[in-house]
């Protein structure tokens, strides 16, 4: 029993060495803009969840486009080059986050007027951008 426990943890450890996924080269300064952006996306996507599940529709709208949808684009502005992810994306994988942006704003337009069937039926399209971004790329 102990030597198939082994050989699975062999195994597995070998399955998670190889990772498949697109490397994206951004700058240091970019790669940590990227992660620092990616960590506050869930904290908003976990309060948009958390308003809708209180029944705060209108509520997880606002917070949704505020903070996830296009109106929360161009956060990098300011920063120097170097420190801006998007530039140093490959353009297939920016435009997977153009359009996370893009489907965060039409969920909010429908959660906005208070909708929750409707808003419900769109709040899968939050993360389906992440999971194909995430899923397709790595920046290390």
């Amino acid at each position: 029993m102990k030597a198939l426990i082994i050989a699975l943890l062999f195994m597995s450890t070998a399955v998670f060495a190889e990772d498949t996924r697109q490397l994206a080269k951004l700058p240091a300064p970019a790669q940590e803009s990227l992660r620092q952006e990616m960590l506050d996306n869930l904290v908003a996507v976990n309060e948009v969840l958390s308003l809708m599940a209180e029944g705060k529709v209108k509520e997880a709208g606002e917070a949704a486009e505020a903070k996830l949808g296009m109106s929360a684009m161009g956060k990098h502005r300011s920063k120097p080059f170097d420190a801006r992810p998007g530039p140093h994306m490959p353009p297939a994988m920016h435009g997977i986050g153009m359009d996370g942006h893009k489907a965060v704003s039409e969920f909010a337009a429908v959660a906005k007027t208070g909708d929750r069937d409707k808003a419900i039926a769109l709040l899968p399209n939050l993360t389906a951008a992440c999971v194909g971004c995430h899923f397709s790329y790595r920046t290390r």
